[in-house]
């Protein structure tokens, strides 16, 4: 493709280190495009023109200087407005944080800077990010560039607008119950969700602490897989600022070591139905890694629906205990979306401190079952979402003559929080509408190099990404 800002990240860094295309050019290209394109998305809530291009030039002169050049140099890149970036805004799209500017970068945009990479700016999301449709009071509502009636997703729902169009060549996403899964599945892009503490969630707000620290997680966004591993390899690493950090080594399997894994796979999980070309999506990607030589068998792990109603507990009940009081007084700015979600937080059994620690334990335990249960089959399949991206506002779907709830949709990608489990989508089929539709892979807590294999042999077979409508 002719466009610049459709390019791959790694070409990106491949051609500016062999002088073939410019940081600068990157940078104009993509600042050309969020012009044109951000006053109808509403993406970015923050650009900083005056950066990127201080950044694109000091980019320019390390190549024809000679200096050693970071694995991605001069590659422009956005980030989600709920981690720090020094002087851009994070806001987390709530009133209670209007204005709030970081001095400094939390330590994964760190990593990323000095791997050479170009922040752009940064990306809008639900309030306080407890929502799959990203919209607030401070910056409004984010539109899918697949169909503006429709929701890129949340709550990293503008990161995903932003790469899908090619305002942005890639970026980081955060997801306590599938925040980058649903917006890369409804947005037609590639999003990972990696093992708490693989890449630091250190100065993420609202910090992953207690419970959450458990389910919630930073991770990359991009448009191919290749992407998702640069992005990837530069963040991940142990910090101590993320409770849940591990010193555990890059160990990129080889592809004798990547053929053998066993993938188990399942169309639906017998509770939450799912759509037709969901359906197809699946089995699309079965026959795709059984034709790359794996061997793909059914397989539904048997505590799944345990792990829905734990997280349920973890995200919506003790979610909406910890923000309700942050509201005290100040009730007429919460937006709608997040009182929805508080609402229904309230009708849930409130915790107490034996049902939180009960809810504990029954989690440890899930998680055993599950590695038990996962040891024939290291790598799952499954869908991302019951359902493709859906209009602003819908609440609830019909769905094979059954309702299809609002939470219940995204169950698929939040067992996976509960469990700790890395997990990628990416793009394989299409609905009627023309709509993305992606597929989750699904591995063991701290195999992300075997979820990321799997998911580029699987994007190898079905030549995955493709332009949205509105780019």
């Amino acid at each position: 493709m002719n466009d610049l800002t459709f390019l791959p990240a790694v070409s990106m860094a491949e051609q500016i280190r062999k002088k073939i295309i410019s940081p600068i050019d990157l940078v104009k290209a993509h600042l050309a495009k969020i012009e044109r394109l951000n006053p109808t998305l509403n993406a970015y809530v923050h650009v900083d023109a005056d950066r990127a291009w201080h950044a694109a030039r000091d980019a320019e002169a390390a190549v024809m200087n000679g200096k050693s050049l970071g694995p991605m140099h001069g590659v422009p890149i956005s980030i989600k407005s709920s981690i720090d970036v020094a002087g851009l805004r994070c806001e987390a799209g709530t009133r209670l944080r209007a204005g709030s500017v970081p001095s400094s970068d939390a330590p994964l945009v760190t990593r990323l800077k000095k791997a050479g990479a170009i922040v752009l700016g940064v990306t809008n999301t639900p309030e306080l990010l407890m929502g799959w449709e990203t919209d607030n009071l401070l910056y409004g509502r984010t539109d899918s560039p697949w169909e503006l009636q429709r929701t890129p997703g949340g709550s990293s729902g503008g990161e995903a607008a932003a790469i899908a169009a090619g305002m942005s060549s890639g970026g980081v996403g955060s997801d306590g119950g599938g925040s980058i899964r649903v917006p890369a599945h409804f947005s037609g892009i590639c999003g990972l969700k990696p093992t708490p503490g693989r890449i630091p969630a250190t100065r993420h707000f609202p910090p992953p602490v207690g419970a959450l620290a458990q389910i919630g997680v930073v991770g990359p966004m991009a448009r191919t897989v290749a992407d998702l591993k640069l992005l990837f390899e530069v963040m991940q690493g142990p910090d101590e600022g993320d409770i849940c950090s591990a010193p555990v080594p890059l160990r990129w399997p080889g592809d004798d070591e990547v053929s053998k894994l066993r993938i188990g796979y399942f169309e639906d999980d017998g509770r939450t139905p799912v759509t037709a070309e969901t359906r197809t999506a699946v089995r699309t990607a079965i026959v795709a890694l059984r034709h790359a030589g794996f061997q793909v068998e059914p397989f539904r792990p048997g505590v799944l629906e345990e792990a829905r109603l734990i997280w349920r507990k973890f995200f919506v009940t003790a979610g909406g205990m910890l923000i309700r009081p942050m509201f005290k007084g100040r009730e007429h700015d919460l937006s709608p979306i997040l009182k929805q979600f508080l609402d229904w937080s309230a009708a849930e059994v409130p915790l107490t401190a034996d049902s939180l620690m009960e809810a504990w334990a029954r989690r440890d335990a899930s998680r055993a079952q599950f590695l038990q249960q996962t040891q024939k089959y290291p790598i799952l399949l499954c869908p991302a979402a019951a359902i493709p991206a859906f209009r602003h506002g819908e609440r609830e779907w019909q769905v094979e003559g059954k309702t299809v709830h609002y939470l219940d949709a995204w169950s698929y990608t939040a067992w996976f929080n509960l469990l700790g489990s890395p997990a990628a989508v990416i793009p394989v089929g299409q609905s009627p509408e023309g709509l993305p539709i992606g597929v989750q892979v699904v591995g063991r807590p701290w195999e992300e190099e075997q979820v990321l294999a799997v998911a580029a042999a699987l994007e190898r077979e079905c030549g995955a990404w493709r332009p949205p409508r509105i780019s």
